[in-house]
C-alpha cells in the first residue's frame, strides 16, 4: 500500500504543480507574440456562448473585421491549468492575435472537477471540446463567416487536449482539421512515465495497484491492478494519451517544450515525437533548453516558435481572397 499513497501523492502534486504553474503556461500564448491594438477595425468578440448544459460549456468567437470573405479558417486555443483550473479569457491576447490575422479564433472551456463535482476528468474534458466544434462552426457561420478548415492549437492541459481532438476526432470533425500546435502538452498518461520511469513492472502488485489509480484519476474508467498487469489498460489509456494516436494520417504538428519542465516532464513529449517520426508525420518539435513549463527563459526559441507558429498558419490554413 505504501505505493498506491505514494501514486496518491504523485497526483496530488502533479494537480497542485499545474495550478501553481498555470498562470505561466497559460501566458506562454502571449508572452512573445506581438501584441495587437484591438478595435473594431480588428474585430470583434462574443462571448459565453453555450454549447451544453454545464456552466463551463460556452466559448467565445474572435471574428475578424473583414466579412467579405466566402470562407474562413478557424484557429482554435485551448487554456492551460492542470486540468483543474483556467479560463479561455485568459488567452485573449494570442486569440486577438489570430484574428488580427484574418482568421476566426475560438476559446473554448471545458467542464474541470471542483470539490462539488468530481466526476469530470481528462477523457470527458477532451469530450467536451469535440462537443464544442460543431456549435462553434454553427455559430460562426451564423454570423457570416463560413468555415473550411481549422489548426487547433494550446497550452498545457488544452494542448493535451487539442493534440487528441486532432489525432483521435479529425475524421468526424464538422471543420477539416489542418495541424495542430501544442504547447507543454502532455503526450502519454502511460504511469511509469509519472512516476519519474520509463518502463514498469505491473507484476509487482503494488506497482500494478498504484497505476491503476492514477489511470482511474485520469480517465474515469475502473482501471483494475489486473488490467494493469494484462496490458487491457492500453486501450483505455489510448483514449487521452496522444502518442499512442498518431497514424500516417495524422495531421502536421508543431511541439514546444522545456528540458527542464518538472509539471510536464521531457520525458513525457518524447514519445510523441518518436510516434511522430515513425508515421512519418510532418512535425517540428522545439526544445527550450532553459526553460521549465512556462517557457520563459528562451527568447530565441520562442521567436522561433511564433515563427513556425506563422508559417504552419500560412501552409495549412492559407487565407482565401
Amino acid at each position: 500500500m505504501k505505493r498506491v499513497w505514494f501514486i496518491l501523492l504523485c497526483c496530488v502534486v502533479f494537480v497542485l504543480s499545474a495550478t501553481l504553474t498555470a498562470i505561466i503556461s497559460s501566458k506562454v500564448s502571449a508572452s512573445f507574440s506581438p501584441k495587437v491594438e484591438w478595435s473594431d477595425e480588428v474585430g470583434s468578440t462574443v462571448v459565453d456562448i453555450a454549447y451544453g448544459e454545464h456552466y463551463a460549456h460556452n466559448f467565445d468567437l474572435y471574428l475578424p473585421a473583414d466579412s467579405s470573405r466566402e470562407k474562413y479558417g478557424l484557429v482554435v486555443y485551448l487554456h492551460a491549468g492542470g486540468f483543474t483550473m483556467g479560463d479561455k479569457s485568459g488567452d485573449k491576447d494570442i486569440l486577438q492575435w489570430f484574428c488580427s490575422k484574418g482568421y476566426v479564433a475560438a476559446g473554448i472551456n471545458y467542464a474541470m472537477p471542483t470539490d462539488e463535482d468530481i466526476a469530470h476528468n481528462v477523457y470527458s474534458m477532451s469530450l467536451d471540446v469535440k462537443r464544442a466544434m460543431t456549435v462553434v462552426k454553427a455559430e460562426a457561420e451564423k454570423r457570416g463567416y463560413p468555415l473550411d478548415g481549422m489548426i487547433i492549437a494550446g497550452g498545457s492541459a488544452g494542448a493535451c487536449l487539442a493534440l487528441i481532438y486532432a489525432y483521435r476526432d479529425a475524421d468526424s470533425s464538422p471543420i477539416p482539421v489542418k495541424a495542430v500546435i501544442s504547447m507543454v502538452g502532455p503526450t502519454t498518461f502511460e504511469p511509469a512515465f509519472w512516476m519519474g520511469n520509463d518502463t514498469a513492472d505491473y507484476s509487482d502488485v503494488e506497482q500494478a495497484e498504484a497505476a491503476a489509480v492514477w489511470l482511474k484519476m485520469m480517465t474515469g474508467a475502473d482501471i483494475t491492478p489486473q488490467m494493469m498487469q494484462s496490458g487491457e489498460y492500453r486501450n483505455v489509456q489510448r483514449l487521452i494519451s496522444p502518442a499512442l494516436l498518431v497514424s500516417e494520417r495524422s495531421v502536421p504538428t508543431l511541439g514546444a517544450y522545456g528540458r527542464l519542465d518538472k509539471v510536464v516532464p521531457f520525458a513525457v513529449a518524447e514519445p510523441l515525437r518518436e510516434a511522430l517520426e515513425r508515421c512519418d508525420v510532418k512535425h517540428d518539435f522545439i526544445v527550450f533548453p532553459r526553460s521549465g513549463h512556462g517557457l520563459h527563459r528562451d527568447r530565441e526559441c520562442a521567436k522561433l516558435l511564433y515563427d513556425k507558429m506563422n508559417e504552419y498558419l500560412a501552409t495549412y490554413l492559407p487565407l482565401h481572397d
